[in-house]
């Protein structure tokens, strides 16, 4: 194992959740064996070292991205994989017939040379001209295990992290997993480690980032230590920070604004696809994007890295701007860069021309608020996630969630590639306060208005749609006269009323087509996820208290639930609180309540008023000033 000696504790062992401890390492007894795929990982039963089972759809998928890249890969260099369980389902789909087969190997053979064989790459092999993996975050390492039992074609696989107990624990687990010839943890800070790589010869052919909480700091390190054409993989769970919730910190972190919007989900891919872009131009690089992914309380981003100065002019035209209405809600993008053709084939760059609005909104005449920029083009490879698609379809049984798997690249195959972000049923309805119309009728409405639209993944309720903001409110509108608003409920400055005092141009038909319905909705794939679980989401970070830590959080939870909610009062404290007010209606001489007052009629003293202020001063009755002609009042004990 190589490593460094562990040091004081950096940023780079928190931010996967791990930091390092002087502690001994736990007894065997208090350990907990966890199998997921076709690894089984030994975890210390206190939170010691990060661990989030959710994330086992991230997993899988990573697993099956990697798997199709290194079949890319290596099939350029004339090598062959072999995925476990692949080649007799593909038998089944494929229905070949076995003289085709028989002929098929014949036609191979003939075309070898005497003596050889067809190069092939099988799981937990050694591929000599394979992809070499680093995991910068290791924490237990069950991703680099994953990788070294699930996917075949792999050259080695470095398992990194900061945290002493970290490395010790995926030294043990690789021993487990009988995957050292394969795996190998080392101890470092995963940016220094990737800078040291900046090396063509040593670059990686594939580096997995999945720390805790933002990326940031170490997007400018992977680009640089990712091989030509090699593949990146992000996670970001900072999704409070991309989704709008803090624009100013999303700005740091990733150099782009973001909005608080119903597409923040997909807004918060392109704004990090926009960062890697960004940091990638710094060294004369670019992305291209194979899948982004929005799931549960992360995005995950998986892209290719290319150098070419003459792509990287293309970049700026790539990024746009949003403007978004704080009334309807409505977008426009603006484009920084424009590509243009010149003559002789050459194409020109230039900076765009807007804004492409009025200070006002259109539609209901608020201002708008300006985000961005962010990644402007598509933001997946159809064409690769149908390779993925077709691969885990073929071979289910390959992951635990491979249903899910299916119904979400799925989804992804039907989503228009050149529409960023998107509208939802609820936006549309709320904004002028009517009833929500069924997805298929919108959808049917603006299929006959002759526009395109599809759903999105990042939300079940998306409208993802070429139509024009015009074109849209119109249709909105054709539904009100449908379900009418009551007009007279509305302020006359609101977006509703604004909206709704122009009449349609477009007149929408509700009239439900087949072509409405998507195949995966026809279908009834898995295409969002329920709650798997209590209390599913983020993991707290892992700390040496163990478990003993994470029950004082969960008590602090337990404390801190509805704490900006008065409690209930108990009602005799109730009553002896308000007996030391006086009455301001008896003061009048117009109290007729009497005994049954809540209040004093008896003007308080200097000795009463300090008592009063006195939290473990009992309450004593007070009587009545004598001559008053009302009966005193009872006192509270």
């Amino acid at each position: 194992m190589e490593g460094q000696p562990q040091g004081p504790p950096n940023p780079a062992g928190m931010e996967n959740g791990t930091e390092p401890c002087g502690e001994e390492r736990a007894s065997e007894a208090q350990e907990t064996t966890v199998t997921e795929g076709a690894a089984k990982i030994a975890f210390p039963s206190a939170n010691e070292v990060f661990y989030n089972p959710v994330q086992e759809f991230n997993r899988d998928l990573t697993c099956a991205v990697i798997t199709e890249f290194a079949r890319i890969q290596l099939g350029a260099k004339g090598i062959q994989i072999k995925v476990p369980g692949e080649k007799d389902v593909q038998k089944v789909v494929v229905d070949l017939s076995e003289q085709e087969e028989e002929k098929a190997e014949l036609k191979k053979g003939a075309n070898l040379a005497p003596g050889d064989q067809p190069r092939t790459a099988a799981v937990g092999e050694i591929c000599e001209e394979g992809l070499r993996v680093l995991e910068g975050l290791a924490a237990s390492g069950l991703r680099s295990i994953r990788f070294a039992r699930e996917v075949p074609g792999l050259q080695s696989v470095v398992a990194n992290d900061a945290s002493a107990r970290a490395v010790d624990l995926m030294c043990r687990n690789v021993q487990l997993n009988a995957v050292a010839h394969l795996v190998h943890p080392r101890q470092a800070d995963a940016r220094m480690l990737m800078y040291q790589h900046q090396r063509a010869s040593e670059r990686f052919d594939v580096i997995d980032l999945d720390p805790y909480g933002s990326p940031a700091p170490f997007l400018d390190a992977a680009v640089q230590a990712v091989s030509e054409g090699g593949l990146l993989c992000v996670t970001c769970t900072d999704m409070a920070v991309l989704a709008g919730n803090s624009g100013e910190t999303c700005y740091s972190k990733y150099g782009a604004m973001a909005l608080k919007s119903r597409a923040c989900h997909e807004m918060a891919l392109r704004i990090v696809l926009h960062s890697l872009d960004l940091r990638a131009n710094c060294y004369q690089r670019f992305v291209v994007p194979l899948l982004s992914v929005s799931a549960d309380f992360y995005v995950r981003v998986f892209v290719r890295v290319f150098t070419g100065q003459a792509k990287v002019k293309a970049s700026a035209s790539k990024q746009a701007l949003v403007f978004q209405c704080v009334g309807c809600g409505t977008f426009h993008l603006q484009r920084l860069g424009k590509a243009s053709g010149a003559s002789g084939g050459r194409v020109k760059f230039s900076a765009a021309c807007g804004p492409p609005i009025s200070p006002e909104c259109e539609h209901c005449g608020q201002r708008h608020q300006l985000g961005g920029p962010l990644w402007a083009e598509p933001i997946h490879d159809l064409d690769f996630v149908g390779r993925v698609l077709q691969a885990v379809s073929a071979n289910p049984g390959r992951f635990h969630t491979s249903e899910r798997i299916q119904g979400v690249l799925s989804v992804i195959t039907e989503e228009l590639p050149d529409v960023p972000l998107y509208y939802t049923l609820d936006q549309l309805s709320s904004t002028i306060r009517c009833s929500t119309p069924s997805l298929l009728q919108l959808r049917s409405a603006l299929l006959h208005a002759g526009f395109r639209v599809s759903l999105s993944h990042a939300c079940k309720n998306a409208v993802k749609t070429d139509a024009p903001s015009s074109a849209l409110w119109d249709i909105m509108r054709c539904w009100e006269k449908e379900c009418p608003v009551k007009r007279e409920r509305l302020s006359e400055t609101s977006p509703a009323f604004r909206i709704l005092s122009v009449e349609p141009r477009l007149q929408a038909n509700f009239a439900v087509r087949d072509d409405a319905n998507p195949s995966s909705r026809q279908r009834g794939l898995k295409r969002f996820q329920a709650n798997p679980e209590a209390n599913w989401g983020p993991r707290p970070r892992a700390r040496p208290g163990g478990k003993a830590a994470g029950e004082a959080m969960e008590e602090r939870r337990r404390l801190h639930q509805n704490k900006r909610k008065e409690p209930a009062e108990d009602p005799v404290q109730r009553a002896a609180r308000l007996k030391t007010f006086p009455c301001k209606r008896f003061k009048e001489g117009t109290c007729q309540r009497g005994d049954q007052c809540c209040y004093s009629h008896s003007p308080p003293t200097p000795e009463d008023t300090a008592a009063a202020a006195s939290p473990d001063h009992p309450k004593t009755s007070h009587q009545n000033p004598p001559g008053s002609g009302v009966a005193a009042g009872p006192g509270v004990d």
